[in-house]
């Protein structure tokens, strides 16, 4: 099932495309509250910092975190334009997100509905609900052309 773009998708592929210009990995990611209130935006910063753990996702649950004053996320949303990683997930169940939205499934490094499926693990601490291939598209385009621009 495809999904509309959201405001928030529209969010994050806007941070996917200024990580792109920095020369990064195109993933941007977004947390709003139950309302809709964006709380953080991020794109991947793991170039420009030397920091292996600096993807989208960790960028903005570590803002939203900020931000709120919690190390809970109870009752937000994290968008993000690519299916995030087994670290990632990780992060989202420990922060308590309510729910995931991505885009771009990961075959290769995916950690939510490819390879290491973090949230169906007995050790998973929280499941969060998960809506996947929201402007998978636009997501898988802008990683296509990034990563051919490299080759």
């Amino acid at each position: 099932m495809v999904f509309p773009p959201s405001k928030a998708m529209a969010l994050a592929l806007d941070e996917a495309r200024a990580a792109a210009a920095r020369g990064e990995v195109p993933v941007g990611a977004v947390v709003t509250d139950a309302a809709g209130t964006v709380i953080a935006q991020a794109g991947n910063r793991t170039r420009e910092r030397n920091d292996p753990t600096a993807h989208a996702e960790m960028l903005v649950i570590r803002d939203a975190c900020a931000a709120l004053g919690s190390e809970r996320l109870l009752g937000c949303t994290l968008t993000v334009t690519l299916e995030p990683c087994a670290m990632c997930a990780a992060a989202i169940a420990a922060a308590r997100l309510e729910r995931l939205v991505y885009g771009a499934s990961d075959p290769k490094s995916g950690g939510v509905e490819q390879g290491a499926r973090v949230f169906s693990h007995a050790q998973a601490h929280h499941r969060p609900e998960v809506v996947a291939g929201v402007a998978e598209t636009e997501g898988a385009a802008l990683l296509k052309t990034f990563f051919a621009g490299r080759r």
